[in-house]
Parts: C-alpha cells; structure tokens; sequence
C-alpha cells in the first residue's frame, strides 16, 4: 500500500511540475530575453523574437501613415526577382523609425523598462553573493499582464515612476518555446 501511495504521490507531484513549468515558460523567455540583450548574444535574441512580427507591430504603432495590411520587402529567398527590382529602382524610403527598437541595445532598453536611448548605463555588475541578490532585487519587474496557453503578454514599467508600460507579447511555438511577436510602446512614444 505504501509504494502505490508514493507512486500516486510522484505522479501527482510530476504533473504540479510539469503544469508550473507551463505557466512561467512565458516568463523565463522575458528573462532569457532580457539576458541576451544585456549580455550582447545575438543568436540568442534571434531565437527569442520573431522579427518580422515584431517589425510589423512597431511599424503599425510608430508610422501613422503606414497601412495596416502593408507587406513586408521581399525577401531574397522567398522572391529574390523583387529584391533585384526594388533594388534598382531610384526611391529610396526614409529611415524606418523601428530600427532603434529592433537592436541589440534597444531590445536591452526596453526589457528595462527604458525608450531606446535613454536607458541609463547598465551598473557594472558586483560578482559578490551580496551583489548578484542586489541585482536580482531591483526593478523593474516584469509582471504577467495576460496568459492563456499559446500566448502571454509582459509588462514592464519604466523604473523612472512615470507609470508608463511596454507590453512585451509572446507566443508559444513548440510546449516550452515562447518566440516574442509584438511589442506595444507607452503612449507617448507610438506617435512616433
């Protein structure tokens, strides 16, 4: 009787596992996300965002001229006929306003809660027990602002006590693997 009540007990103790480990996988991708920006891990970042979900989301909330349903420029793997003509043609679009959001420091700016920019130099990083629980203990923290099973949205507020919000949100690809595929600014900086 003993061995089928520890049986009954690993079972029920897997499946707590396995059920806490889907609900914070969302969470642990934010902060993998975060990591990589700070730490400069490009490959890593591509594996965390899906960019040309992100591109879009961003062209939408930054450009006010642009069209929702506008495609994005041909890719030459997909259609390398019109990556030749668009390239020969003589228009040249102005600097897309996403760009400064789609690197490396202004994906680690935003996962600090920070615009682009002005995010404050990241403080050098103490290597004692007492630093690293520092830290972990300062904010901003991000808080789960929506989840159902196949996306959740991440909020971070900006440290600065502005109350202003940007809305990381990420869908999950495979059982443990969240990509990020959109990510909606505080309202002062989607106009641009």
């Amino acid at each position: 009787m003993t061995l089928q009540k520890r049986i009954w007990d690993l079972i029920v103790l897997a499946i707590f596992v396995f059920a806490a480990a889907f609900a914070t996988a969302p969470w642990f991708a934010f902060r993998a996300l975060k990591a990589a920006a700070q730490y400069e891990d490009v490959q890593a970042i591509g594996e965390l965002v899906d960019f040309p979900a992100v591109r879009r989301s961003l062209t939408a909330e930054l450009v006010p001229a642009a069209p929702a349903g506008q495609p994005e420029p041909p890719s030459i793997w997909r259609d390398p006929l019109s990556v030749f003509k668009q390239a020969v043609e003589p228009i040249v679009p102005p600097e897309p306003k996403v760009d400064r959001y789609l690197t490396v420091a202004g994906v680690a700016a935003l996962t600090r809660g920070y615009a682009p920019g002005k995010a404050p130099p990241a403080s050098t990083q103490d290597s004692t027990a007492s630093g690293r629980i520092k830290d972990m203990v300062k904010g901003p923290f991000p808080q789960i602002a929506y989840w159902d099973p196949n996306r959740a949205r991440i909020a971070v507020k900006r440290p600065d006590g502005s109350g202003k919000v940007t809305i990381f949100t990420f869908e999950r690809r495979a059982l443990f693997t969240w990509r990020l595929v959109h990510i909606r600014l505080p309202g002062d900086e989607r106009q641009g």
